[in-house]
């Protein structure tokens, strides 16, 4: 699998956030409903679940307010991007970021509570209530205990119920590569969330880098690692839950539980699939894919990355990952802010990097065409005026970009041998002036033919899947910035080679430096053809 796993970044993201509190609990319901409604119509509709998405952006504007942490609404906006960016993918990699989003959501429900409970337990039925309901829990149990002031016993309820979810999760993950188990290990590090300072204090303890490690293996690939994690997940689960069996006998008041304030480890070297999520069905195989995922990497700047990244594989002519890294573009842009996706071109814009993913034959120059589409839309939103030659350029790609570039440039390059053939058949091959001009127009030609030839090539072996033959697309001198000295290089080697063969034919014909002598004058003889009616020259004479 080709692509870093965001969903184990945002493992480590929630599962290490500070004390948070959900004060706007209307505002969080509707948050949690939204994100629910967007996991069950993924992979089914995707308008909808962008609307989903769009109402849950909506709801933790009024959230974020009162959550009273920065780090914690920093990190759920992250978890909302992510999930943004994981519909351009598959189904199970955007259920995952929901996954993930919720168990942020219930972590910080967990701590407010808990606080709350420890300070004004008169103030936390509603919260209880909602919590209750959130980890399956029995409401009437922990509203009794929490008025009786048995805040241990509370929070021993809520533990049991979320590492019992934990449990279960991880006994239907599986050491294989399927979005099935990808899903069920991060609806495990969700829940892991509420019982993570109880399992950091088991021995050996269980704890957040764990289920990120997992997550990162499985989305790899590493069986061999995996298995060895999912076995000690599913020993500390264990644990976990014996720990927890035991009801709480002693009455004592609970300080507010709150992770370790720390910033969230990131993942670096993580090759994870396309969805870890992979394959359309739960349970399915892993398909391997594409964008590298970088915290913050949602929005306007996303996008610029992602193409970034689309040309540089293009400029070495992996189209594969070129059209790979375009397709993520519009899940990317989709988190941008509502200016920019509500302006005059942006739906159009959409389109086109969705047809420039599919195209074969992709050239750097579509992707710089698509490049300064986006800089127009920008623009364009900012109420700037938009550049007249990204626009023509945009029109250019669109028009005579893949196989119909491929075909003209193979055409132009066949015509190249008309006029060479021409001026040998006309003037022949024994004056040197004559060869260095015949030469020189031969260099001019040269990119031309190049352009042509492996255009053609690459294009057809991007076709065919023939790696050797879409490679052959680095021989032309427009595929990158190395064909420039190249190119200037062949032109003043023909600029020379022309200035020599006319000066020559000038000197030779008395048009300049001293009129040659008589003995010395090219003898134009006629040459009687098979026509008698008609002469040849023959140019071919020594000076």
């Amino acid at each position: 699998m080709k692509r870093s796993s965001r969903a184990a970044l945002s493992v480590a993201l929630l599962l290490c956030v500070g004390q948070a509190g959900a004060q706007d609990l209307g505002a969080y319901q509707a948050l949690t409903r939204a994100l629910d409604a967007a996991a069950q119509s993924s992979g089914h509709d995707a308008v909808r679940t962008l609307s989903y998405l769009d109402a849950a952006q909506q709801a933790f504007g009024r959230l974020s307010p009162s959550l009273g942490s920065s780090q914690i609404v920093s990190d759920m906006r992250d978890a909302l991007d992510a999930a943004r960016a994981a519909q351009s993918r598959t189904p199970a990699e955007l259920q995952a970021q929901l996954l993930l989003a919720r168990g942020l959501l219930r972590k910080a429900l967990y701590d407010q509570t808990v606080t709350v409970l420890a300070t004004s337990p008169e103030n936390a039925t509603e919260r209880l209530s909602l919590l209750a309901l959130e980890v399956g829990a029995d409401p009437q149990a922990l509203v009794a205990d929490a008025r009786a002031g048995k805040v241990n016993l509370v929070t021993w309820r809520l533990q049991k119920a979320a590492a019992e979810k934990v449990g279960a999760s991880l006994a239907q993950v599986q050491p294989r590569q399927t979005s099935g188990n990808y899903l069920n290990l991060a609806r495990a590090s969700s829940w892991f969330t509420v019982v993570q300072d109880t399992g950091r204090n088991l021995t050996p303890p269980l704890d957040a880098p764990q289920f990120q490690d997992a997550l990162s293996q499985l989305a790899a690939g590493n069986t061999v690692a995996l298995t060895t994690s999912l076995s000690r997940l599913k020993t500390g689960a264990g644990a976990l839950n014996r720990a927890l069996a035991t009801v709480p006998t002693a009455h004592m008041s609970v300080a507010p539980v709150a992770s370790p304030a720390q910033s969230a480890p990131k993942v670096t070297g993580v090759k994870p699939s396309g969805g870890a999520a992979g394959g359309g069905a739960a349970g399915g195989p892993v398909v391997g894919g594409g964008l590298s995922h970088v915290p913050g990497a949602g929005g306007l700047n996303g996008a610029y990355a992602a193409l970034g990244r689309a040309l540089s594989a293009a400029g070495h002519a992996d189209m594969v990952k070129a059209r790979r890294q375009l397709a993520t573009v519009p899940g990317v842009l989709a988190t941008a802010p509502a200016g920019l996706r509500h302006a005059a071109g942006y739906d159009a814009f959409t389109g086109h990097a969705q047809a420039l993913a599919a195209r074969q034959g992709l050239r750097p120059a579509d992707v710089q065409a698509l490049t300064a589409e986006l800089g127009a839309l920008e623009s364009r939103a900012a109420g700037r005026p938009v550049s007249v030659l990204d626009t023509l350029s945009g029109r250019a790609s669109r028009l005579f970009g893949g196989g119909l570039r491929a075909v003209l440039g193979l055409l132009l390059a066949l015509a190249c041998a008309a006029p060479l053939y021409l001026l040998n058949l006309a003037f022949g091959n024994r004056n040197p002036f004559w060869r260095a001009i015949n030469t020189a127009l031969a260099l001019l030609l040269l990119p031309t033919v190049l352009e042509g030839v492996f255009g053609f090539l690459g294009w057809v072996g991007d076709l065919t899947g023939a790696a050797f033959l879409r490679s052959l697309t680095n021989l032309t001198l427009l595929q990158a910035a190395y064909g420039l000295p190249i190119r200037g290089l062949l032109s003043l080697v023909a600029i020379a080679l022309a200035t020599y063969g006319f000066r020559g034919l000038c000197i030779q014909f008395g048009l300049l430096g001293t009129r040659p002598s008589q003995k010395n004058k090219t003898k134009i003889s006629p040459v009687v053809a098979v026509n008698p009616d008609h002469t040849s020259l023959d140019w071919d004479e020594e000076v």
